[in-house]
Formats: structure tokens, C-alpha cells, sequence
């Protein structure tokens, strides 16, 4: 029996870089949202192809090829060397043996390095479908336990709900009364590597802790949400801006779209956002602006929590 779970975009409306810390990490604050579009992750479970385990001189076993995984999709070709889904399932088997080897397959429909946390999202989705797979025994504080060890943004991306990430972004803390609004995504078909970008920012050492800060409330109020991203900016914007100067001919043309009430580039980028009031208005300027920029990734959705929407 094949299951199948969406690794929703991600979009960070603010990040802001307070410094970098003695581990190397930055330390953050963010704004995340998730949008209604994904990658797709079906899991089968059981032996394929007759994986075997190796132990070492320690008596440990190599989980590498109990797990197998199959791209396709439009961006199946750009993914390049290890990825994410099975390091996740691979560390996920070796805390909670009693879960199921299997075969993945992930259907690529965002765009790679692209500010999307779409790598992030992939071992998100696996995870949790190898929890599914588990009949109980391994619950959601389970899989969200391993979520550091994997990546800074999966923790956020477990959950596919709008939050608050602080810390190197492994701290995450709900945003309640996130307003329903449209959102447009633009990718010029840039890849950034996210160590790239945050390399040439060349933030200041971090000199001291940061200040406490938690999730805001917007009470369901669009205005509320637009005045806190709009005070708040992507501090990672013009580092992104001199390694890919197309960004800055994206954002100029998101700021032109009529309706729209904040244009800025997501994470690391190279994807650019602009939010409207409504999903109606974001999908006519994806219309529009897909008529004159044919060569650019572009698709329009619903900014939220994508789950709550696929259970009304």
C-alpha cells in the first residue's frame, strides 16, 4: 500500500539575521507561512530490491539501502547528490527500528535551492509518513525530536503551519490567527545555495543573547499581518541581490502587479513573493505576469496553513 503526503513551500514574509554564532550557526527571527503548492512524497513500505545491512567494526548497521528513493518530475534533474528524504528516513529507522524499510517516491514540483525549504519540506513529508507507517508507536514528539539533526528549517516544515522561528530556526512557536490571503511565488530560474548567501551577508559575530521575542497574534486581520512584515525585512535580500542580480527585475515587476501589498524575496532566495488580499487577486497576476515572463517559474496560492484548507 503506497501512502502520500505534500511538502508544502514555505515562506518566510520576515527574516531577520541577528548575528552569528560561536557554533557557526546564525541566529534568527522569522516570519513562516506555507503555500498550497508542494512536492509530492508517496512511501511503499517493505524490502525492494534486496537491500541488505552492513555493520561496521562497532556492531552498527548501515541503514543506506534499506530505504530507496525515485525522482521525477520537472525538477528531478536538479537535484544532485545526497538528499534529505533518506538521510531523514535513514536517522528516523535508526532511533525507531520498528519502523518500515520501503521505497520513496517524490514528485519535484518546486524549484531547488530556491528559498522554498523544499529540501527541508521532502525529509518533513518523509518523516512523516514513516510515522504513519508505525500504527502509534512512534508519535509526532517522536519524529519532531530528530528534526535539528536534519536541518534547521524541518522542524518548522514538520509542522506546515504558520510560526515563529527563532534560535538557528530549530525553535518553533505557533502564529495564531493567521488571516487567509493570496500569495504569488516568482522563481527566475536561479538556483542560490543558502551557505552562499549567507556568506556574502558576512554577519557580525553575535556579541550577545538575543532579546526574548514570541509568534504574534494577528487575529485573523490581514492589515495586522501586512504592517508587522512590512516593518520587518529579509535581511539576507541584498546579499542574495549581488550573486543574483535578477532578483532585483523580479521584485520590480512584483511591485507593479495591481493589489499587491508586500513584495519580497523568500529565505535565501532566489523565489520572490508578493502577497495580495485575496487568493482571486494573486491568481490573475500570475495570469498576467505569466503572459510576459514565460521563461520564469511562477504559480499563485492560498498563504497559511495548507492542511487546514485540505480539511474543510
Amino acid at each position: 500500500m503506497r501512502i502520500r503526503d505534500i511538502a508544502w513551500a514555505k515562506l518566510n514574509l520576515t527574516l531577520e539575521v541577528l548575528g552569528r554564532r560561536e557554533d557557526g550557526f546564525h541566529e534568527l527571527r522569522s516570519l513562516v507561512a506555507f503555500v498550497g503548492a508542494g512536492d509530492t512524497l508517496e512511501f511503499a513500505s517493505g524490502h525492494y530490491g534486496a537491500p541488505r545491512l552492513v555493520s561496521d567494526e562497532t556492531g552498527s548497521q548501515d541503514q543506506s539501502e534499506i530505504f530507496t528513493l525515485d525522482v521525477e518530475g520537472p525538477y528531478a534533474d536538479a537535484l544532485e547528490g545526497a538528499n534529505l528524504i533518506l538521510e531523514a528516513a535513514q536517522a528516523a529507522r535508526a532511533r525507531f527500528p520498528v519502523l518500515s524499510p520501503g521505497r520513496f517516491r517524490l514528485v519535484k514540483t518546486l524549484p531547488v535551492a530556491a528559498g522554498l525549504g523544499g529540501g527541508s519540506a521532502d525529509a518533513a513529508a518523509a518523516l512523516r509518513l514513516l510515522m504513519q507507517t508505525s500504527d502509534g508507536v512512534v508519535g509526532a514528539d517522536d519524529i519532531a525530536s530528530l528534526a535539528p539533526e536534519l536541518g534547521s528549517d524541518v522542524a518548522v516544515c514538520l509542522r506546515s503551519t504558520p510560526a515563529f522561528m527563532t534560535g538557528r530556526g530549530e525553535i518553533v512557536e505557533p502564529v495564531t490567527g493567521f488571516p487567509q490571503c493570496g500569495v504569488l511565488l516568482v522563481n527566475p530560474g536561479v538556483e542560490l545555495a543558502t551557505g552562499a548567501v549567507y556568506g556574502a551577508l558576512g554577519a557580525a559575530p553575535l556579541k550577545a543573547p538575543p532579546q526574548e521575542a514570541h509568534a504574534p497574534d494577528f487575529g485573523g486581520d490581514f492589515e495586522a499581518l501586512i504592517a508587522y512584515a512590512a516593518a520587518r525585512g529579509n535581511d539576507l535580500e541584498p546579499a542574495a541581490l549581488k550573486l543574483a542580480p535578477e532578483i532585483g527585475g523580479v521584485l520590480s515587476k512584483l511591485q507593479e502587479l495591481k493589489g499587491v501589498r508586500l513584495v519580497r524575496l523568500s529565505g535565501s532566495g532566489a523565489t520572490c513573493f508578493a502577497v495580495f488580499a485575496s487568493p482571486r487577486e494573486a491568481l490573475w497576476a500570475a495570469i498576467l505576469l505569466a503572459e510576459h515572463e514565460p521563461e520564469w517559474w511562477i504559480t499563485a496560492g492560498v498563504l497559511g496553513d495548507p492542511k487546514a484548507r485540505l480539511s474543510q
